[in-house]
């Protein structure tokens, strides 16, 4: 049972965002698929990156707060932490979920993105998140490495070993193949369309690994039924 209003849907007693607001696939648009796709992103972080009460998780792109409804939804309250460079999105999480639950908390991220941020600031090597050091156990980045350049992922993963404690844990998605380019953007060959600036950032499977494997992270040896759900993104888990 749900009933809806200009900005918000309400789903089996959840709030969530309106379907126009949801990004990520058409699917996303349906209530009830969009619930249950928040439920198992919240099983994702318990069971594969040891995920408990006690842990902060930093949510960069956190987009409309899909990973936050699955927590509260499953989980219960947590520590936690959403990024994301769209105001939009930083603004309804603040307006629907922080004010009901302070210890869910949003802000918003002044950098320039070619796809989600036209203002803001250019992610350089000076870059650095508003996030203590040692203060974060889990980093979630869902469809983000997608649609970033290589440098900026870069800067962010070289962050990410200040801002994380000790045995931290990273999950990101992205794209990646065996036997293509190293790294480009919006490639000609893919299997769909592209559709505006950094729609599809693809590596080659070797390379990214050597990317990772420069910042000093190692891969979990996690295998799951369906990596390559959600038009060809897959999925890493990285220990520090």
């Amino acid at each position: 049972m749900f009933f809806k209003r200009n900005n918000f849907a309400k789903v089996d007693g959840v709030i969530v965002p309106p379907a126009a607001m949801r990004w990520g696939g058409p699917e996303l648009k349906n209530d009830a698929y969009y619930l249950k796709s928040a439920e198992s992103e919240a099983l994702r972080i318990r069971d594969n990156l040891g995920y408990d009460s006690t842990k902060h998780i930093l949510d960069i792109g956190c987009g409309q707060g899909r990973l936050p409804i699955g927590i509260l939804r499953t989980l219960g309250e947590a520590h936690y932490t959403g990024i994301d460079v769209h105001k939009p999105s930083i603004k309804w999480c603040k307006q629907y979920i922080e004010k009901a639950h302070p210890s869910f908390q949003f802000r918003h991220l002044n950098a320039f993105n070619e796809r989600y941020s036209k203002s803001g600031l250019t992610i350089d090597d000076a870059f650095r998140f508003d996030i203590r050091a040692d203060s974060v156990d889990i980093v979630y980045l869902y469809s983000v490495f997608t649609h970033m350049r290589q440098e900026e992922m870069e800067i962010y993963l070289h962050d990410f070993k200040r801002i994380l404690r000790k045995n931290g844990k990273i999950f990101f998605s992205a794209f990646f193949e065996e036997d293509v380019e190293d790294y480009v953007i919006n490639p000609d060959d893919f299997h769909f369309k592209m559709n505006g600036p950094l729609h599809v950032v693809r590596y080659n499977t070797k390379y990214l690994y050597s990317i990772l494997e420069k910042h000093g992270y190692h891969r979990l040896d996690i295998t799951e039924k369906n990596p390559r759900d959600n038009d060809g993104q897959q999925f890493i888990y990285l220990s520090r």
